[in-house]
């Protein structure tokens, strides 16, 4: 059950015709037939039948509504594929890619590449029904005309996609084998439901998938920020009620901290003994630490993880490979087809950016993450921005004016062979200030050219993007990493449970849990540790850096160092 606490709901527009793919509630059954193009962009490989507003109907008597795509001519029950949010079911990846002129590059996406089928973020039937899976789009609880509020999330969504998976196990064209597959929140909410281990199903695909909504998105460090979800509220959210007002939830708590309702957010990975197909990458950011979690912590040996080095929407609908080895994860766990998945399969994956001219280098086998054997180097903060092997024995420090965007504590270590970074740095930093009992600190992690500029790494391929270097592009944090950052403790773990003011003066040690990274440097590249008062998703090249600036901070940062104050990155140096 949910846990018992009155939850405030933001108005959301009603689902009008035309709008973000909405056609009026017209429960009816279409037929498309092999090489139709029903959005005028990719054609269907196979006669497909659509179900349009069929109704679900879950345990508290709410009614949820879903899209059924599944093949016309199959040779027998079929599995069934569900892709899962309250985005709309007919909010497709190409309605959202033509409608979004902001996106650099259609983010390598084509219309070679989706039908207009696909529900966002999830796998397109016009390929799908072609390899005999069924792909079920839902309307999740209040969107669109599905009964209820909006939930994001938590117990309330799980039991939902519970009960919606079992209903459609039963139905007549399927095998009763279901899958959950998509990125973010058609991902998060795979964490949610399979924590519920339905009986039917069999296999989740979380490609890019928070797991706690508390201190992966909205409130890092405790530090709230309302992420990217003001505009999937008012851009792509349609239903009746409205949903979650995470605003006013935080508002509520006790000076920020963890209550029931945040807590509920957090997947219990443990738990999950469906076998998983987890991807991620270091520059998806919300996603990257909870796809980690997810690896390491689902209960089931059969998992396996692939570290992506492009943008989690050309990685799911634009490289055929990808889609190709989903097809063989279902096909053994839902079909039970023996194809080798286990033998062939490797159980870790990961990908290591060059930044600059130099594309990725992908799919690197290692046994396990974190990376067995891994080398976690402490470099010391020093005089002259210098990172050093030891630290110095003379104290100094360094400070920045916290209301000027640019104003950065730098430090920097240069390489003097080739050298692998692959894991989960952490910053250990001792630091003060006179004018505030409290500190926002934000910290990144750059790679320097030999020339000494930062670069920048684009996260779709150079000849999808029609240019030959990172700095062509437009500084949009979907298409440029900049390298792993944060603005809060990920790891280690903080349970957010007191508040603990810092006297003006006083130094005190932050432990920063900084987010996975998987880099390779040559001789004569840099490695810099920024210090900041500004957010590092967002700064640095911010068009409005004043608006950059996290919250609350007054004054001069003090970053101290020396023999009394160690303040260290440790770094995960990795032999691949």
């Amino acid at each position: 059950m949910p846990p018992p606490v009155q939850i405030a709901y933001r108005q959301v527009d009603l689902a009008a015709a035309g709008v973000n793919g909405y056609v009026g509630f017209n429960p009816h059954t279409e037929y498309l037939k092999k090489g139709d193009k029903p959005f005028g962009a990719r054609a269907v490989d196979c006669d497909i039948t659509v179900e349009h507003d069929v109704a679900i109907t879950v345990r508290d008597g709410c009614r949820l509504f879903v899209d059924i795509c599944r093949p016309t001519n199959p040779k027998g029950p079929v599995p069934a594929i569900l892709s899962y949010s309250p985005f709309g079911k007919k909010f497709s990846g190409k309605v959202f890619l033509d409608e979004s002129p902001w996106l650099p590059y259609h983010c390598g996406v084509t219309d070679d590449d989706i039908s207009g089928l696909e529900k966002f973020e999830g796998v397109d039937p016009a390929t799908w029904c072609a390899k005999d899976y069924a792909v079920v789009s839902v309307d999740a609880r209040g969107a669109g005309d599905s009964d209820g509020a909006v939930v994001i999330m938590g117990t309330q969504e799980g039991e939902d996609g519970y009960d919606v998976i079992e209903t459609i196990a039963k139905m007549d064209w399927c095998n009763g084998s279901v899958g959950l597959a998509g990125n973010s929140h058609l991902g998060i909410v795979q964490w949610f439901i399979a924590q519920l281990n339905p009986p039917s199903l069999k296999a989740i695909a979380p490609w890019e998938a928070c797991s706690d909504l508390y201190r992966e998105q909205f409130v890092r460090g405790g530090i709230f920020n309302m992420s990217n979800f003001e505009y999937i509220t008012k851009k792509i959210i349609q239903g009746r009620v409205g949903v979650e007002d995470f605003r006013e939830m935080y508002r509520r708590t006790d000076n920020g901290l963890m209550n029931p309702y945040w807590a509920d957010k957090r997947a219990d990975m443990k738990s999950i003994k469906t076998p998983a197909f987890i991807t991620g990458s270091e520059f998806s950011s919300i996603h990257t630490m909870g796809s980690l979690r997810g690896f390491m912590e689902l209960g089931t040996e059969d998992k396996w993880l692939r570290w992506s080095a492009t943008q989690e929407w050309y990685d799911l609908w634009a490289v055929k490979e990808h889609n190709d080895e989903l097809v063989e994860f279902f096909d053994f766990f839902l079909k039970g087809k023996q194809n080798g998945w286990r033998e062939k399969t490797p159980k870790c994956r990961m990908s290591l950016l060059r930044f600059g001219q130099q594309g990725p280098i992908e799919n690197v086998v290692v046994p396990d993450f974190p990376l067995p054997q891994t080398d976690y180097r402490s470099l010391y903060f020093g005089p002259e921005g210098k990172l050093l092997d030891k630290a110095p024995t003379a104290s100094g420090l360094v400070s920045y004016q916290t209301q000027i965007a640019t104003d950065i504590a730098s430090f920097t270590y240069t390489l003097d062979k080739k050298t692998t970074l692959c894991g989960l740095p952490k910053a250990v930093v001792y630091m003060s200030c006179d004018e505030a009992d409290d500190l926002c600190v934000g910290v990144q992690i750059r790679k320097l050219g030999p020339d000494g500029k930062a670069l920048k790494h684009l996260t779709i391929p150079f000849e999808r993007a029609g240019i030959k270097d990172p700095e062509e592009a437009p500084m949009s944090g979907i298409v440029i990493h900049t390298g792993p950052q944060v603005n809060a403790p990920s790891v280690p773990y903080h349970p957010h449970e007191k508040l603990e003011k810092v006297p003006p003066g006083t130094v005190v040690k932050l432990e920063i849990g900084i987010f996975m990274m998987g880099s390779q440097y040559e001789a004569g590249e840099s490695v810099r540790v920024d210090i900041m008062a500004s957010n590092p998703l967002i700064f640095p090249d911010s068009t409005d850096p004043k608006g950059a600036l996290l919250p609350d901070n007054k004054g001069r940062h003090k970053v101290h160092f020396g023999r009394e104050y160690p303040s260290r990155i440790i770094l995960p140096f990795a032999e691949l």
